[in-house]
């Protein structure tokens, strides 16, 4: 039976081009559409927090299992928290913030239906967000500014808890090879939309989603 080693393994690895194009430069450009500054590389961060934040806070709201619902319900807080640091970075109050349509990514995983498809569809989603993590934190490194840079690690190392934490749920919601496996598809399958999402916008203002070499 597999374990959350080699399903984190197995995701990885299938899906190494998609995951590595999301941690280029470019990932950046898609997330501005283009406008690749301060202002809109946090309203961009925002509306994908915000987006995080709903999702699993409407995943606890239906989950069964009490262990994976306060884990859902911990890591809802912690996207309202990235939220609201954001949205503190931009001077904003949330009753002046109107977030952007929902993420492609986002609304595949509101239509993922149980606690292992959604622990899996976690999974993708966390592995793809750090990858274009590391781009933010490069562009305000870059940019001078160690403040938002550091507030961006501390995103990443958000991040990495969270993906610990779920592969811990997934070893005790998983009881058979094809628990496993319906996970590994969710996961993919977040990994994809972000990916053709990524693609989409790109190749719609003209430029190529692979990397430069």
């Amino acid at each position: 039976m597999t374990d959350s080693e080699t399903f984190l393994e197995t995701v990885e690895t299938e899906n190494q081009t998609p995951l590595s194009r999301l941690g280029s430069s470019k990932s950046l450009y898609a997330a501005t559409e283009g406008n690749i500054d301060t202002e809109p590389v946090l309203r961009a961060t925002a509306d994908a927090e915000y987006a995080a934040w709903q999702t699993f806070a409407g995943w606890a709201d239906d989950e069964d299992r009490d262990d994976v619902r306060e884990a859902f319900e911990t890591i809802a807080t912690a996207e309202e928290s990235h939220y609201e640091a954001v949205l503190d970075e931009l001077g904003i109050d949330a009753d002046d913030f109107e977030p952007e349509e929902t993420p492609a990514l986002h609304d595949y995983l509101r239509d993922l239906e149980g606690t292992v498809e959604r622990l899996g569809g976690f999974v993708g989603r966390t592995l793809a967000s750090d990858r274009s993590k590391s781009q933010t934190v490069g562009f305000f490194v870059g940019n001078a500014d160690p403040q938002t840079a550091s507030l961006f690690r501390e995103f990443g190392d958000d991040l990495d808890d969270q993906l610990e934490r779920a592969l811990a749920e997934l070893e005790g919601a998983c009881e058979s090879d094809e628990d496993w496996e319906r996970a590994e598809d969710a996961a993919s399958g977040a990994i994809e939309t972000a990916y053709g999402e990524y693609v989409e916008v790109l190749e719609g203002m003209g430029a190529n989603p692979k990397p430069v070499c």
